[in-house]
């Protein structure tokens, strides 16, 4: 769930701070190989901006396939696909396929909680420990000390357990079955120090965000999964988004294949059967690009949360290191980003084995969500990616 799998970006899910880490710290060296395939371009006559970049993102960087969904300043929606969605069949890749979403199931937790917020469930400013008890001890970590408000911000201090969990590139691989229950996760974290005392800077920790999850059921007494399908999925009608059941490895509906790949220029592995619950409140989830984008449509147009909850989550700090290249703030599970057309732009990311996505929507009406059907590994593959989301929002009419 980490978000990334370079050094520089911890947001995801997984994949970032260990194994990734391990996969980009050497020299830059060629991406892995894949099946270019044939460019779709059959909603259009012409091959437009989206499709040009996401196009670059099979024939350069390599990724075996991509999905885009994309509205434009007109209103108009467009699904782009590139590449393929099966390297051994060579079938194409499903328009507006479901993807794992990784990090970005860090925003529907927020939303949540902040919902939760709303109704007087949960305070922003009480401890992990008022709703916790005993849940974040050891080694010098102490949830007293840590507010929810700092969980949802990144500013905890926090250790993030995918350190602990993925300590070398294969563990990508041989881990991908593995079922991990929520306070394993934290206990794994917990083995670590704190990073810096809470408050005092911020750094993407994936173990804020099972914490999270585990607030909202402790206040709740109903499982986070449920919590965000009632809250969010059904009332926005997002047919293909859904929280897996535990256990459950394989992806429901179309879908093109996900991979990773355990160094630079290794060919790609099969990993679209996987268990996701060691990305849980942090990572979960599965969606399609264009059920992302109208959540965060939602979302950033004031539907999902009353107006002090709204401007509570808007409310960013500066946030180094999220991505590789570009100008980043934090809110509460959500990100601002300057574009380079000018003005802001709001969104999260997620990476997970075997996928990928960014996205970002403007206040104005613009939206675009990028998958890649495998996970970088260079960080010029990770900037590629979300160098196709501003140009999709900055490309004209």
């Amino acid at each position: 769930m980490s978000h990334t799998a370079v050094p520089t970006r911890r947001r995801t899910f997984s994949i970032a701070g260990g194994a990734l880490a391990v996969l980009t710290a050497g020299a830059a060296l060629a991406a892995p190989s894949a099946f270019a395939g044939t460019a779709d371009t059959s909603h259009r006559g012409r091959t437009d901006v989206v499709q040009q970049q996401i196009n670059r993102l099979v024939s350069e960087d390599g990724f075996p396939g991509v999905l885009a969904s994309v509205r434009g300043a007109g209103g108009r929606v467009r699904d782009y696909t590139a590449g393929v969605g099966d390297l051994e069949t060579h079938r194409p890749v499903p328009r507006d396929g479901r993807v794992r979403i990784g990090s970005n199931t860090k925003t529907f937790t927020a939303v949540v909680a902040m919902q939760l917020v709303g109704e007087g469930r949960i305070d922003l400013n009480a401890t992990v420990e008022h709703y916790l008890p005993g849940v974040v001890r050891g080694k010098g970590n102490d949830g007293s000390k840590i507010t929810v408000h700092q969980l949802l911000q990144q500013t905890s201090g926090l250790p993030d357990y995918d350190d602990v969990v993925f300590t070398k590139p294969q563990d990508l691989v041989d881990k991908s079955h593995s079922y991990f229950e929520p306070r394993r996760l934290v206990d794994a974290a917990l083995t670590q120090p704190p990073r810096f005392a809470p408050g005092t800077k911020w750094e993407y920790s994936n173990t804020n965000y099972i914490l999270a999850g585990l607030i909202v059921e402790r206040v709740t007494e109903r499982p986070i999964g449920e919590e965000i399908t009632r809250r969010i999925i059904q009332p926005l009608g997002l047919r293909d988004t859904y929280w897996p059941g535990v256990g459950e490895q394989s992806l429901r509906g179309r879908h093109p294949q996900g991979y990773v790949a355990v160094e630079p220029g290794a060919p790609w592995v099969d990993v679209t059967r996987m268990d996701p619950s060691l990305g849980w409140s942090a990572g979960q989830l599965v969606a399609s690009p264009g059920d992302l984008r109208t959540f965060f449509e939602a979302l950033a147009g004031g539907r999902l949360l009353k107006p002090a909850q709204q401007a509570a989550m808007m409310k960013t700090v500066p946030a180094p290191g999220f991505e590789p290249t570009g100008d980043w703030e934090y809110g509460l599970g959500i990100a601002r980003h300057a574009l380079p057309c000018g003005g802001y732009a709001w969104g999260h990311g997620g990476d997970i084995q075997g996928f990928e996505t960014r996205n970002l929507v403007t206040t104005d009406g613009r939206s675009a969500v990028v998958a890649v059907t495998g996970l970088p590994t260079t960080e010029k593959m990770v900037a590629d990616v979300s160098d196709s989301v501003d140009a999709a929002l900055c490309a004209k009419p």
